[in-house]
């Protein structure tokens, strides 16, 4: 059976290779992972999927997985409405060469699958929205970057007792400034 589904996958294999080729959207990772990409870089609704073959494939669905980098934009429920669309689909070719199908099919119903995605970017883990009762608006608060502890000191070297920079930090000296540009002789007329 296994020997079976090795001579299958390498028919598949030559099939997509030579199917694909030229096709900027498609990349095979490795002889038995294949990665397909839907949209245009930087619209918030592109997204990659990866199609990986364990021993039994065909004969079982291959794994199908939309957890990379790149779909970091993809909020979870549309993930997983493109993960039950796939999964329903392999479902009626088992034993049978269906990697190309399962992009096609992606092809075909991608714009419905990403219709729940946002225009916009939203950033569930760096943007916390809180809202103000008595306005009843909403507000960011973004997460701070981290200091390292050389920077915290050169910062509280700055402030005073308040945590205030001390009145005048910003004040030009005069006298240092007129002797780097030089004094102008003003002539009075009388």
């Amino acid at each position: 059976m296994a020997e079976e589904c090795l001579i299958l996958q390498e028919e598949e294999r030559e099939a997509l290779l030579s199917i694909y080729d030229g096709d900027e959207a498609f990349k095979d990772v490795s002889p038995t992972v294949y990665q397909y990409k839907y949209g245009e870089d930087g619209d918030n609704k592109s997204f990659l999927l990866e199609v990986e073959w364990h021993n039994n494939y065909p004969t079982e669905a291959p794994k199908i997985n939309l957890d990379m980098f790149y779909n970091k934009h993809i909020v979870s429920s549309v993930k997983q409405n493109i993960k039950d669309k796939i999964a329903k689909e392999a479902d009626h070719y088992l034993g049978e060469s269906m990697t190309f199908t399962l992009f096609e099919f992606l092809k075909d119903f991608a714009v419905d699958l990403v219709a729940d995605q946002p225009d916009k970017e939203v950033i569930e883990s760096i943007t916390k929205l809180s809202i103000d009762n008595d306005d009843e608006t909403m507000k960011k608060i973004v997460k701070k970057e981290a200091m390292s502890k050389s920077q915290k000191r050169k910062q509280w070297d700055r402030l005073d007792s308040k945590g205030e920079k001390p009145r005048g930090y910003d004040w030009i000296d005069v006298v240092k400034h007129l002797s780097q540009t030089g004094s102008s002789k003003v002539e009075i007329s009388t």
